[in-house]
This record gives structure tokens, sequence and C-alpha cells, in this order.
């Protein structure tokens, strides 16, 4: 309890991390805003290679909000986000005497006496914690999340910075309103070193996908899991990117594995997964064949209110039908303010580029000659370049993880180069659609998980 104690949210903490982060992001910044004084241009490709590399140097937190940053569209400037996107958040891992002490705070001095077998070394290490393989007195096979020391601190100092990275924006005559969007980051940053969260998160998964055999969720040990140390059953698979070069079937076999896997919670339940990474899945396969997706990773999990959901779906039929009152009004359920017929032309630019595939009655690629880094980059640029003759928009919060996702998931079908019938898919997802009838399964979802509602 002590070392849990220890590591809560504290100043010294939070100072040494604004310290380190600090030097390397304001440098940059400082740089930045020197070459426009002086009449240049701030964005060319030195200056989002040195931001690049300024973070690159950071392990922590920072490196999760920058490549949070650098796949929402628009967020920051092309150039910037090509540069952001080359991070990785593999970090090096913690050693063994780390693996112990937390184990050890953990769960008790006799932690080892609870496992079968435990390997000290890591199997995979990311920006906020790294996974051990172990296993069950009985034999099971587990996956051990730890996570590393003092993360609660480096959060909230990393968070604090993030402004930083907004501000490059609002240097180069920005049109979106970035406030929403800086407050969208932090809540499920913070959300993400809350294990016991995750905990939840696994077990509203497992009920939402019960009826989905094409997706395995995996089952928690709920005793051998804290707030720090989430422990749950190890699921075999390849990664995504190993079957790259599948015959057609199998890469479609995945990649409608992978549709169900967001868009199902999200129709039924107003939930999404909110990182579309593709180390947060692998493939399972059966006689020898891949036959569906594990989902791994339920830290970024986001909870809509059910009128959000309607609104998604009242776009759709209202592009579907020509309906441009039914489009109207999804924008103003989402929240969006003083739309005239300008901005909702400007707004529908991305609506179809989203939609457009579920619009088309017929089997098809996501997207053509466009590489996965790439996709949605164009459409982003048309809106900003619209958006210009009509001043900042407000993007309302909830959009930023939605249309996060939306993108990695796209991304991951053309890896694959899927072939679907994306209307037909989605048209299954939303038949007999009610938001009444969302509000009742998630309400009831949530209170089964011990989660709390959309706010």
């Amino acid at each position: 309890m002590s070392e849990r104690d220890s590591e809560a949210n504290r100043f010294s903490a939070r100072a040494a991390r604004y310290a380190r982060v600090g030097a390397n992001v304001g440098g940059v910044a400082a740089r930045i805003a020197g070459t426009r004084l002086f009449g240049l241009d701030g964005r060319n490709a030195s200056n989002a290679e040195a931001l690049a590399k300024a973070l690159g140097g950071l392990k922590g937190p920072i490196m999760k909000v920058a490549q949070l940053v650098a796949t929402i569209p628009d967020v920051v400037p092309p150039e910037y986000a090509a540069e952001l996107q080359k991070l990785q958040s593999q970090a090096p891992p913690m050693g063994a005497a780390f693996v112990k002490r937390r184990m050890m705070a953990e769960l008790g001095p006799q932690w080892r006496e609870r496992f079968g077998e435990f390997d000290l070394k890591p199997a995979a290490a990311a920006s906020l914690g790294q996974v051990h393989r172990a296993t069950t007195l009985a034999g099971v096979q587990l996956a051990c999340k730890l996570q590393y020391p003092d993360m609660e601190s480096a959060v909230e100092a990393d968070i604090s910075q993030l402004d930083i990275l907004f501000a490059l924006h609002r240097r180069m005559d920005p049109v979106i309103d970035t406030t929403e969007i800086a407050k969208e980051i932090g809540a499920r940053v913070r959300e993400e070193l809350d294990y016991l969260r995750e905990a939840k998160h696994i077990a509203l998964y497992r009920e939402m996908l019960a009826q989905t055999p094409e997706v395995r969720v995996p089952a928690l040990e709920a005793s051998l899991s804290t707030r720090r140390l989430l422990t749950m059953h190890w699921l075999e698979g390849d990664r995504i990117l190993d079957h790259k070069q599948d015959g057609q079937e199998a890469r479609d076999r995945i990649s409608t594995a992978m549709f169900k896997a967001w868009w199902r919670p999200f129709s039924h339940h107003g939930v999404i997964h909110g990182d579309p990474h593709l180390g947060n899945y692998t493939v399972f396969s059966e006689g020898d064949m891949p036959a569906g997706i594990n989902l791994l990773d339920y830290g970024c999990i986001r909870i809509f209110p059910p009128s959000f959901v309607g609104g998604v779906v009242d776009l759709y039929r209202g592009l579907l039908e020509n309906d441009q009152a039914r489009v109207v009004h999804a924008y103003e359920t989402w929240g969006f303010q003083g739309l005239t017929k300008d901005l909702v032309d400007t707004l529908n630019i991305w609506a179809r580029f989203i939609y457009g595939p579920l619009l088309e009655d017929r089997t098809r690629r996501i997207a053509e000659g466009v590489s996965p880094a790439e996709y949605g980059r164009k459409q982003a640029f048309q809106v900003h370049q619209a958006l210009k003759k009509r001043g900042p928009v407000t993007v309302p919060r909830e959009f930023v993880f939605m249309d996060r996702a939306a993108i990695g998931l796209g991304g991951v079908f053309l890896h694959l180069d899927a072939e679907l019938n994306f209307h037909q898919l989605f048209e299954r997802e939303i038949e007999n659609f009610a938001v009444e009838q969302v509000a009742s399964s998630q309400a009831d979802a949530l209170n089964r998980a011990g989660l709390a509602p959309a706010r």
C-alpha cells in the first residue's frame, strides 16, 4: 500500500517531468516562434522533424499524447502529423528489479506463490506499462500488465504540456478550435492509468461481444489485478500484418471481424474502442485458417450518450437518402453551433469520406490508391481550406476518438487490402435501430460492469 500511495500525483514528480518535457518541447516552440517573428514560415519540415526528435527522447505519456494528436485529422499541420506518426510507442522495458517491486507492492511479499510461472522478462513494452507472461497455479496462461512507476504524476505533467503542441497550430492560422479536443485527450489518457477501470471495460466488452465469435475478449483474473496491475488470460494469435499476404478470403474474414469489433459495441451500446493501434489486436486461427481477432487492450474506451449514436445513424440515413433536414439534425444533435448551409456543406466533405464506403451497396475497397498513413489526410485538408472562409469551428469532444478510431479502422482495411460490402455489414449492425434501445442496453451493460453512464 505504501508504494501505491507514494505514486500518487505529486508536485515533486510533476516538477521533474515538467523540466524534462518543457525543455524539449519548449525549445522547438521557441524556434518556431522565432522563424515566424522574422517573417519566415514555421510550417516547414525541419521544424516538424525537430519536434518529433524532441519528443522521441522522452518516454511515457507524452509519447502517447503525441501519437494521439498525430492520428486526429487536422489538429496539427500535416507535416507535423507525418513526423509525429513516426514516433514509436515501444519504450525500453523496465528490468527485473522494477518488476519484483511492482508485483510486491500490488500483491504483497508472497506474490510469487500466487503464480505457477512468471517470466520476469517482458513480452511487450509500451508508453505506460509492460506485459509479462505468467500462468495460474492451475497452468492457465496469463498476461500481466504492469504500470511503470510515477505514471500518474507524469500524465498530469504531460497533459499540461499538450497546450504547447496545440499552440503550434494556433500560431499557424488555425480554423479548428482545439479546446474540447485537449479536454478529451486528457480525460482518456487519465482513464488509461486506472487498471481497475480497464478491468470493468473488459467485463463490458465480454458482454457486448458475447454473441460475436469472430472477436475474442480475454477473461480477467480479478484476484490478481489492482489499480496498477492487470492480469488477463493470454490469447494466442499472430500479428495482423503477418496476414497481409494471405488470400483474399482470409484477409476479408479478418477485416469483417474488425468491422464487427468496432461497430457492434457502438451501434448497440454506444461504446467504441478508441485506440486503433495494430498492436492492440492479434489474429486467431482455426484449422490453419484465420478465423477472427483477439482484442487485447481496453484502456482507451469511449462511452457515448445514446443521442450521439442516434446522430451517427441520422447522418448516415440523411446522406443515403439525400435528406438535408436529417443531416442538419444530426449535426445539431452532436452540438455543432451556428450551422449555415456553407458550414453544413463543409462538414459533409468529411462525413461523405467517413460514410462513403457504407453508402455504396457493392463490394469494394475502403479507398483506392491511398496508403494507411495518408488515409483521411486529403479530406481533412479540404475541410480545413473550406473552413478558413468561415472562421473557427469548435469540434465537439466526442469526435476526437470517433474520428481517430474510424481512421484507424480504415487503415487496417487498407493494410489487409480488404474487399467487403461495407454497406451490408453496416445495415446489419443498425437493423431495427432505436436510440431508446441503445439507452436501455447501455444502461444495463454499464451497470453490470460497474461503470458510470457517459458524461
